[in-house]
């Protein structure tokens, strides 16, 4: 019997496979049990062809099955390209005007703290902003290659400055106005006997290398980086390399600055500061206090619109850095209400980073205080670092010679008032003035220098004797700056509870501008709730504390005894009365 050759049958990938396997497309997908979300036809066609990316021949080598995404001809066919005249087209054009105003516009948000970039382009813009390494020598321009070399050189003797004595004598006159005899390392110096002594050991705090390891942990982790700053001294405690490095390599990420501890400084201070900071990067003022918290409402507030931003991920991390005691884990503390990380007043008690959940989708990352080696070896001093709180006073070596600082920096009314000294001649007196109050003397009654030393310095660090740098001028803020910031959040400042008294500055402080506020619209429900959760952590008394604080309950007292009260109900946690003691044993009475 003759062979009958059988029709080209359709390949069976074209055909409706009725199975329910997780790689069949054409499968039903209701109904599916444990599958949230079911393969999509793309998907099944990609990881076939990861798993068989070659068509399936017979023995005469004739496609049976083709591969994924191959077209399906008969075998024998010769295929062809389409004639279209889009293969020979560009596929995107941008004129140069459209590219150069969107460098521009894309330069001006990058430059921009209040403005976020919410999806980057694709087009190459790294090219467009990378800049030569090395300049270029204009040498061709100074001597051409014609009056150099060849048959036509002008060039015959070397070039000399001065053609005579007189020109020459003018030459090293104007370069001896120019001569830095610090700038020259070729000069000889004379031996004198004296070296620069190497630096203690202690005063390289904060700058190891497991501590910068940390660092850069929490950097890469989160994606809002607090920086937190000290309100007595803001730009001593900016860390410049930090921000720095933040802009370069990771300008995806947003900066805030939290000026904290604004209860040991007068409020205009705090009001000037804010102002000053808010230019560069959003700035809130902070108070962090388990109990009587201020700019908590305000910095969740701020946090929450940054979560509404990256509404895409699940949750974002916020990372807190700044120098050594500067209150990182005290405001980790303050935002949760609630001890969770280690605090106290000394610097380096944070070890390593930790996470801390403030809500569902909002993490905290508390990490170690650091500092860069360069910057403090060139611009701060041993006695900066002490009085700055970076380094732990009871390993300070010789704590007498920082006394000093401490008296020209702090006003002598509050001296006077806290240590009830009136008159002193010099340093060593006012110290062996307060050993004697104290009690701190040695055989002989002579005073105990080293531990009275270490007092008052512990003083100066735990905020019990008032001290803040004066704040400059603020700057004019253009029409531009008034409607750029999105961020900010009006904070009343009056309701910091400022802890010392600084007589004649309670009237400095500028009225809060006056904007309408906007009603919520009863309407919407989720409106209302926000509204609802942002009004628990406000920074406002409750009603009790301000029952508390009425002055009828103390119109029998007199001025004197009026103010001794007040003075004790704000010694919270300052100074002497940092630990609280609690009668654990008698507790139930």
């Amino acid at each position: 019997m003759a062979k009958t050759q059988s029709a080209k049958k359709i390949p069976r990938r074209l055909g409706i496979n009725k199975s329910c396997h997780s790689m069949n497309p054409d499968r039903p997908k209701d109904g599916l049990k444990g599958v949230a979300r079911p393969r999509t036809k793309s998907t099944i066609n990609r990881l076939k062809m990861y798993k068989n990316f070659k068509a399936k021949r017979d023995k005469a080598g004739k496609v049976i099955i083709p591969a994924p995404f191959q077209s399906w001809v008969s075998s024998g066919t010769m295929a062809r390209v389409e004639p279209n005249r889009k293969w020979f087209d560009n596929s995107r054009v941008v004129s140069q005007n459209a590219l150069q105003k969107f460098q521009e516009e894309l330069g001006k948000s990058l430059k921009n703290p209040y403005d976020v970039v919410m999806k980057p382009t694709r087009l190459p813009v790294s090219l467009l902003n990378e800049s030569s390494k090395q300049k270029r020598v204009h040498i061709l321009d100074t001597e051409s290659f014609e009056t150099t070399f060849g048959n036509k050189k002008l060039r015959k003797r070397p070039s000399i400055k001065a053609a005579d004595e007189t020109q020459l004598a003018e030459v090293v006159k104007e370069t001896e106005k120019i001569y830095v005899e610090e700038s020259d390392f070729n000069k000889v110096k004379e031996d004198t006997g004296e070296k620069e002594m190497v630096r203690d050991w202690i005063m390289s705090a904060g700058q190891s290398r497991r501590i910068w390891n940390e660092l850069y942990k929490v950097i890469d982790s989160s994606d809002i980086v607090i920086m937190i700053l000290d309100a007595r001294d803001p730009m001593g405690t900016r860390s410049r390399h930090v921000e720095e490095f933040l802009r370069k390599e990771k300008p995806h990420k947003h900066i805030v600055f939290v000026l904290n501890k604004v209860d040991l400084v007068p409020t205009w201070v705090t009001q000037r500061w804010v102002a000053i900071l808010s230019s560069e990067y959003p700035t809130i003022a902070f108070h962090a206090s388990l109990k009587h918290p201020f700019g908590k409402g305000a910095l969740i507030n701020l946090l929450r619109q940054f979560s509404k931003l990256h509404s895409e991920r699940k949750q974002i991390s916020v990372g807190i850095v700044g120098y050594p005691n500067v209150g990182k884990s005290s405001l980790v503390n303050a935002l949760r209400s609630k001890k969770v990380c280690k605090v106290a007043p000394i610097a380096g008690e944070t070890k390593v980073w930790q996470y801390v959940t403030l809500m569902r989708r909002i993490y905290l990352i508390d990490c170690p205080g650091v500092i860069h080696a360069s910057v403090s070896s060139t611009n701060e001093t041993d006695t900066d670092k002490v009085l700055r709180g970076i380094v732990r006073v009871e390993n300070v070596p010789s704590p007498e010679q920082y006394v000093s600082a401490v008296l020209e920096r702090v006003k002598h009314e509050h001296l006077v008032r806290t240590y009830n000294i009136s008159k002193w001649d010099d340093t060593d007196d006012f110290i062996r003035q307060h050993a004697i109050k104290t009690g701190k003397l040695l055989k002989g009654g002579e005073p105990d220098v080293p531990n009275i030393s270490r007092m008052i310095l512990n003083d100066w660090q735990r905020g019990k004797l008032p001290y803040y740098s004066q704040p400059p001028e603020v700057p004019g803020r253009t029409e531009k700056q008034e409607m750029q910031s999105q961020f900010t959040v009006e904070q009343d400042f009056s309701k910091i509870r400022v802890i010392p008294e600084f007589p004649g500055e309670e009237n400095l402080l500028q009225p809060p501008s006056s904007k309408p506020e906007e009603e919520p619209n009863p309407e919407d429900p989720a409106e209302v709730q926000e509204n609802e959760s942002s009004s628990s952590s406000s920074d406002e008394f409750s009603e009790e504390e301000q029952e508390e604080a009425k002055p009828d309950l103390l119109q029998n007292l007199t001025s004197k005894e009026r103010r001794r009260i007040i003075r004790q109900n704000r010694r919270h946690k300052v100074g002497s009365n940092f630990y609280e003691v609690v009668n654990v044993k008698n507790r139930k009475r």
